[in-house]
């Protein structure tokens, strides 16, 4: 399954949509994706991992990385519905305890990641 990533520009936030694999392959796409992102230093963004059925330690690497430069400028960078087995890989490396994860986009909206 080659990698699809959506970028939807809401009023108060830019949603990431990821679709596919995170690895090795196809994390240079999702780190392109990001720091095109922070470069125009938006000030929210939801990185949607619905459709990711696998995410690798380089895949990690990317998110913590969009995560760092959009702390640069005090931006706001969630992760939303996570499938259970890469909420795991988060969960094992205490990542849980970086990154703000909701359920999905409303939950991120009501606890005011926006």
């Amino acid at each position: 399954m080659s990698l699809n990533i959506k970028v939807q520009t809401k009023d108060q936030y830019v949603l990431l949509n990821i679709e596919g694999d995170v690895d090795l392959y196809s994390s240079p796409d999702v780190r392109e994706a990001l720091l095109k992102l922070t470069k125009k230093k938006t000030p929210t963004i939801l990185v949607n991992l619905e459709k990711v059925p696998y995410m690798d330690s380089s895949g990690v690497a990317t998110l913590i990385e969009g995560l760092q430069q959009c702390n640069k400028y005090q931006g706001r960078f969630s992760l939303v519905s996570l499938r259970d087995n890469v909420r795991e890989v988060f969960e094992l490396t205490r990542l849980d305890k970086i990154f703000e994860i909701h359920k999905d986009v409303n939950e991120a909206l009501a606890n005011g990641s926006v």
